[in-house]
């Protein structure tokens, strides 16, 4: 087995551990869904619809798998466990795929602007400093330049948190202290990169409440002046959304996409929940990409949204 493929299974591995907690309430409530019954009938359905909806996948997405798998049984409703178990796990997939048929399932640090800048947005609390931490580190570990830009100004301890994940990625930060002016850091962060010629800058902002007009606003003033230092500037705006909050993050993500073009989403703390049905619910029911997922707290544990792998994990391996 190459080292390659070892490092495919310790990341299925980290996957399938962080997405237990999920998994375990959502494999039970199937389970008793059909508990004693040999067909699928419409009250099975009826059942497995509420097994779905209270795992947070939503009801949209719920409505869309139950449709599918009626279909599919219309003509034998005779089923096991693991064949029901089986066919959800084949139609979220064709279903997800279906939504973004384009959408990678690896890590790409290939950029058309040098240097790409991706600016962090969410609300306090989310892991949004952690999830820039970990970024670096991916990036880093490809071979890129990578400079964070410290413009959390508001949160106390937020500069010396991304300090810290800085050291711990090797990467370099520009930071000018708690209450600077957080425009004027993320341009700060943005001239540096472009003057020491590197790949990537990624730039932190303060948490705000998406109800909050007067700050939500502020990311627009941050978002232009850094346009003004390189063409195209933020070339991504990532939003990070905690998993654990359920369908209070799909909240949260349509809010923010109002007021910034979101070109990504980031799912944190799906190790401390059992609600990771909201993934798929986001992944299908948004117009903007989950790209990457959080499945722990050390550096490593950032990954590349993998749809498949995602499905596999949350219904048990093969």
């Amino acid at each position: 087995m190459s080292w390659l493929d070892k490092l495919g299974l310790k990341k299925q591995e980290k996957l399938e551990q962080g997405v237990e907690k999920s998994r375990d309430g959502l494999l039970n409530k199937i389970g008793k869904s059909i508990a004693g019954k040999d067909k699928v009938d419409a009250a099975t359905l009826d059942e497995l619809e509420d097994a779905l909806i209270t795992s947070d996948v939503g009801v949209k997405t719920t409505v869309e798998i139950i449709n599918r798998i009626e279909r599919r049984v219309a003509k034998d409703k005779f089923m096991t466990q693991s064949q029901l178990q089986e066919m959800l796990r084949e139609e979220i997939v064709d279903l997800l795929k279906e939504n973004r048929p384009d959408q990678p399932a690896e890590f790409n640090a290939n950029f058309k602007h040098k240097p790409h800048v991706v600016m962090v947005v969410g609300v306090n609390g989310v892991g949004k400093t952690t999830t820039i931490g970990k970024l670096a580190n991916l990036y880093k570990k490809a071979g890129k330049n990578v400079v964070l830009g410290a413009a959390d100004t508001f949160r106390a301890a937020a500069v010396d948190q991304l300090t810290i994940w800085s050291e711990r990625a090797g990467v370099s930060i520009i930071q000018q202290g708690q209450n600077a002016d957080p425009a004027a850091v993320a341009y700060d962060t943005v001239s540096s990169a472009k003057s020491k010629g590197a790949d990537i800058a990624l730039v932190d902002t303060a948490g705000r409440l998406h109800n909050k007009k007067s700050l939500m606003e502020e990311l627009g003033k941050i978002k232009r002046v850094m346009g003004k230092v390189t063409e195209g500037a933020p070339h991504e705006i990532l939003l990070v959304l905690d998993a654990s909050t359920g369908q209070n993050a799909m909240q949260q993500a349509k809010a923010f996409s109002d007021v910034v073009n979101v070109t990504g989403l980031v799912l944190t703390k799906l190790d401390g929940t059992a609600k990771g049905g909201i993934v798929l619910a986001i992944s299908n029911e948004l117009n903007v990409p989950v790209k990457y997922i959080g499945v722990g707290e050390q550096i490593e544990d950032l990954q590349v949204f993998d749809r498949v792998s995602f499905v596999n994990a949350l219904f048990g391996s093969n």
